[in-house]
């Protein structure tokens, strides 16, 4: 960060811990100018954590760490963001530019864009005039809807394994709040978070405390007893009646749960923390120490367990599973959203096209974008998957399946720079506007299947009136390439989320 406030004074501090204890966002006001010499590491900061840590339940900490660090974060952030945007004062009208909106598969010209608060007004004709705009001339580049990520990992992508499992959780979400920021200033004015505490990071990004893309979050990944999503030692096991919850349950990252009564509440209980969807894991995985990637876990029963339990919320269950046997079990328990499942046979890819489910792909082609994999078990994984991945785009097309695309960086922050270019690799696969397609108003569509616990208001992933203001003012030609994508800080010229310049260098 390029400069730090003071703290603020003794009754500010107050406010601050009283509303961080409460899990409340810390009040603007604890927060003054930018541009003083930092105290954070001074007494009225050691106080405050040690007053935080002594006396916050772990769940007021999950809920308020975020926002009792902004006692120590000023406005201007490190892609030097002078202040965080506000709503204009009067309608914006984006003008000479070429249109890509999500919809349509094409680029067309004579076109405005007509954005007021934090909605697409209207589409006018390029020649028609709008009373009390502020005009912004795009000089001829396309524009485009933000981008969406629909497998991320807010929580966990800026950080290794190793860090997760020992590092204190302040320090997690100060990472992940300034990982928020770069997703952002990449293009990425959406994510679905399919697995970690990012229930805090969402609420503060919501409140304008920090700079990131609106989160779909689900939570702690639900996992059994020796499945993807469970992290502890050979040396925790067994588990009795007795035993503390695991660093990764206790983190919020995931749960343990066995049998059909466990699910349910483990379920029930992301809900209740503001899930939009719920995430299962139904079979083995590639990071995961323990569980042989052919492994299928959880039983039909337990899966329409969490199924039913998510449909009573109006919303469904994505499952983390990679081979047939598991993808079919999970669609008879009525699964809506199959993750990864790239060694699916043409049996099953069948199955999910006649369910009319999601297929969520992931570029994982064992290249320099790969999640690290340390041991050799986990390097021969992955390449299994990555031979699995360029039959599963062959078949997601061949099949007509409904297919989203996301990234699922994950304990590898090296990474995070080639979001972009991971969907740009994909031309290889799709024509570069059907494959902008999935990654905006398809990936849109799959989100708004959280239905009523869906927690935005409008359309995402398209340039239509009404839709929410998301919009990219790129240098490049998608009806070319999108290697664009892969140079954000050079070829993203504007940044508009929710109707707010977040970037400009038009």
């Amino acid at each position: 960060m390029s400069s730090l406030p003071h703290l603020a004074p003794r009754s500010l501090a107050g406010a601050t811990l009283r509303a961080a204890a409460q899990g409340r966002a810390v009040p603007l006001a604890a927060t003054p100018g930018v541009g003083r010499a930092c105290t954070c590491g001074g007494p009225a900061a050691e106080h405050l954590h040690a007053r935080v840590m002594a006396n916050m339940s772990r769940r007021h900490f999950l809920g308020g760490a975020a926002a009792a660090a902004m006692a120590c974060v000023g406005y201007r952030t490190s892609f030097g963001i002078n202040a965080l945007p506000q709503p204009p004062e009067r309608p914006r009208l984006l003008t000479n530019l070429r249109l890509f909106d999500g919809v349509s598969g094409t680029v067309r010209d004579g076109v405005n864009i007509l954005i007021e608060g934090d909605r697409i007004r209207d589409l006018p004709a390029a020649a028609a005039t709008v009373a009390d705009a502020e005009v912004i001339d795009c000089g001829g580049r396309v524009a485009m809807p933000g981008l969406i990520d629909a497998h991320w990992h807010s929580m966990l992508c800026g950080i290794t394994e190793a860090t997760a499992m020992t590092a204190d959780l302040g320090y997690i979400y100060l990472v992940a709040a300034r990982e928020a920021e770069n997703t952002l200033l990449r293009g990425f004015t959406t994510i679905r978070d399919v697995g970690g505490p990012s229930f805090a990071l969402k609420r503060a990004i919501d409140e304008g405390v920090v700079v990131g893309p609106r989160i779909y979050p689900s939570g702690a990944m639900i996992s059994q007893t020796s499945g993807h999503g469970d992290f502890r030692m050979p040396y925790e096991v067994p588990r009795t009646a007795n035993t503390p919850l695991s660093r990764a349950e206790a983190m919020g990252a995931a749960m343990i749960a066995d049998g059909s009564p466990e699910v349910l509440r483990r379920v029930r209980e992301q809900l209740m923390l503001g899930a939009s969807q719920v995430k299962l894991m139904a079979g083995g995985g590639v990071s995961s120490h323990y569980d042989p990637l052919d492994t299928t876990q959880y039983s039909e029963a337990e899966i329409r367990t969490a199924v039913e339990a998510a449909e009573d919320w109006g919303t469904y269950v994505a499952v983390h599973v990679y081979t047939s046997r598991g993808i079919e079990r999970a669609l008879k328990a009525g699964v809506r959203c199959i993750e990864h499942g790239q060694l699916a046979d043409e049996q099953a890819a069948r199955r999910i096209a006649e369910a009319g489910a999601w297929w969520s792909l992931q570029p994982f082609l064992a290249d320099d974008d790969a999640n690290l994999q340390a041991s050799a078990i986990g390097r021969a994984k992955q390449q299994e998957v990555a031979e699995g991945t360029v039959r599963a785009y062959e078949m997601a097309q061949r099949f007509d399946i409904k297919t989203a695309w996301g990234t699922d960086i994950l304990f590898t922050p090296q990474n995070l720079p080639s979001q972009g270019r991971q969907l740009a690799k994909l031309t290889r696969f799709y024509r570069p506007l059907d494959l902008l397609q999935i990654a905006t108003a398809r990936n849109g569509e799959l989100l708004g299947m959280s239905g009523p616990r869906n927690p935005y208001p409008g359309q995402i992933g398209i340039i239509a009136p009404g839709a929410m203001a998301d919009i990219l003012i790129v240098d490049g030609n998608p009806e070319e390439n999108l290697d664009f994508l892969g140079d954000p800080d050079e070829n993203l010229r504007m940044i508009v989320k929710d109707g707010k310049i977040y970037k400009d260098k038009l």
